[in-house]
């Protein structure tokens, strides 16, 4: 294990350390950015279970699973910006060159907010409620908004991303991995029962997103600043207040989520990710290997945590613990 930066925070690291043996994870990190400084860095374990197995450090790059999807949110919420989306209330049938009875009243607004009611059984789509009357967490609209990118761009959501975010931003250690490579953490795809999935396409429509922990701070950071870097804009700042900002149906029940575009935002709710402690305006995504990344604006922090988790065992509640890990952190930068 290897501590850095503020030992006010090691308190958390301690926590993060404590969820890894619980949850069986050989691999853990963290990562806080505040008034875009670094002030608590940590990392523990190891890439795999054998004993000579690769030290996690500042370069191991994990699998985020389903973080990914912010990514996704940000390409539609460019895409608005640069006219190729008129609005998220447009149906995404509008948008895609075939016929999809089933999806005929589902707009880019309930896809982005989980609330689109489409499911996938036995490989065929069906509508499981009526958009815009619920919230669950299906891959489906995911899958529909990865394919609007590729048609409006005419390139795989990888490239566009990689082209109008990740060079332009200088995150280096994010990317679509198909192949193994050191800093990697791979171990889990030799299992044929990952929960993480496939891992052969490069294209962006996978679960194999790759990054280290600071890169995901660093994209945490890009939100909190509203996409300015150094005194630059690069991107416009409407981009991430569109992101960032409610955008699930006002029909949905106050005992649902409350999503922007895929983020998670705070609401008074059992479902909810983020600690209730934490301050209004913060936001979260957290992945199935147990990567996460908090931005809390009030406070001018990004937090992150990294694990390598693929499974949850028995008696561990993933939703009380991803809200302590934000509380915690919370509680230590009130006074930071």
């Amino acid at each position: 294990m290897k501590y850095t930066q503020n030992s006010r925070f090691q308190s958390l690291n301690d926590y993060v350390h404590q969820v890894q043996d619980t949850i069986g994870a050989t691999a853990a990190a963290v990562y806080m950015i505040h008034e875009d400084e670094v002030v608590n860095e940590w990392y523990g374990g190891r890439h795999g279970s054998e004993p000579d197995s690769r030290p996690v450090d500042e370069k191991t790059q994990f699998n985020l699973g389903s973080i990914r999807k912010t990514y996704l949110g940000f390409a539609i919420s460019l895409l608005i910006e640069q006219g190729e989306i008129h609005s998220i209330d447009d149906a995404i049938c509008r948008y895609l060159d075939k016929d999809i009875p089933q999806a005929e009243e589902v707009t880019l607004r309930h896809l982005l907010t989980h609330t689109h009611g489409l499911m996938e059984m036995e490989g065929k789509l069906v509508r499981e409620f009526t958009a815009g009357s619920g919230w669950a967490y299906r891959n489906t609209g995911i899958a529909l908004l990865t394919e609007l990118v590729h048609q409006l761009t005419g390139y795989p959501l990888s490239t566009y991303m990689q082209r109008n975010v990740f060079d332009l931003y200088g995150l280096h250690e994010t990317g679509w991995r198909t192949e193994k490579r050191e800093e990697l953490i791979y171990n889990y795809y030799e299992d044929p029962d990952t929960w993480v999935g496939p891992n052969d396409s490069a294209a962006g429509d996978q679960s194999n997103l790759f990054a280290s922990a600071r890169d995901l701070a660093r994209w945490g950071a890009i939100h909190m600043n509203k996409g300015n870097i150094r005194g630059e804009q690069p991107i416009p700042q409407s981009v991430f207040d569109r992101i960032v900002s409610p955008q699930t149906p006002p029909s949905l029940p106050n005992h649902e989520p409350l999503n922007g575009f895929i983020w998670w935002l705070q609401r008074d709710t059992p479902l909810n990710q983020l600690g209730e402690r934490l301050p209004g305006g913060a936001y979260q995504v957290l992945g199935i290997t147990g990567c996460a990344c908090l931005v809390i604006p009030e406070y001018h922090t990004v937090v992150v945590r990294m694990y390598n988790q693929l499974g949850n065992p028995e008696g561990y509640d993933y939703l009380a613990d991803i809200r302590q890990f934000g509380n915690m952190a919370g509680e230590l930068l009130k006074s930071f």
